[in-house]
């Protein structure tokens, strides 16, 4: 796939452009719904670049992910066949929803959480949340909290240790962020289940 390759080194050309921050809420969106080039790679050199700016960064990637999950959670609702199933075919996750359907089903708001922390495809979920009908303020609360927790820990590992942390996110970031994510789903059930 040259092309997701070309794709991918686009997005991180963009960190080092003037407007990096509105690239990146606009790459955030995109990736919510239909891009397939995670925000983290624009992250980390733009933080690298203004270490200040780390706590911005993440905001604004947070806000566009939320927002590009809305569309494509609208997208899932409104116009799957029409728009949602090419998205998945073009991605190669033509069979991702019938894979997960009744899990999907049992744990909505949990499996949005765990997707919106961890490297998985976030825009499969929105689609998904969309198409089995999760009530969109869960929908909203569970992208708001998962999304902002993975790209501040991202921006802040890279703020705080500098370029030295590069290839530990690379290399381990995915079952860190998984690990944590079922630690905060397995807090929130046993909390409520609790009270």
């Amino acid at each position: 796939m040259g092309w997701l390759k070309s794709l991918y080194l686009w997005t991180l050309q963009q960190a080092e452009r003037p407007r990096a921050l509105i690239v990146l809420f606009f790459v955030s969106l995109a990736e919510s719904s239909f891009f397939p080039v995670p925000p983290d790679v624009l992250i980390a050199p733009i933080v690298l670049a203004r270490r200040a700016w780390w706590w911005l960064a993440a905001l604004v990637c947070t806000a566009g992910s939320v927002f590009g999950g809305i569309i494509g959670y609208a997208i899932g609702r409104l116009a799957f066949e029409q728009i949602g199933q090419p998205l998945l075919t073009l991605i190669g996750r033509a069979d991702a929803l019938q894979a997960f359907e009744q899990t999907f089903r049992s744990f909505d708001w949990q499996i949005v959480f765990l997707a919106g922390f961890t490297p998985i495809p976030f825009k499969v979920f929105t689609l998904a949340s969309g198409f089995f009908e999760i009530a969109l303020p869960v929908f909203i609360a569970a992208s708001v909290i998962s999304r902002a927790a993975r790209f501040f820990l991202v921006a802040g590992l890279f703020a705080l240790f500098g370029p030295s942390i590069k290839p530990l996110i690379e290399r381990h970031f995915g079952w860190f962020t998984l690990a944590a994510g079922l630690a905060l789903v397995l807090a929130v059930v046993l909390y409520v289940q609790l009270h």
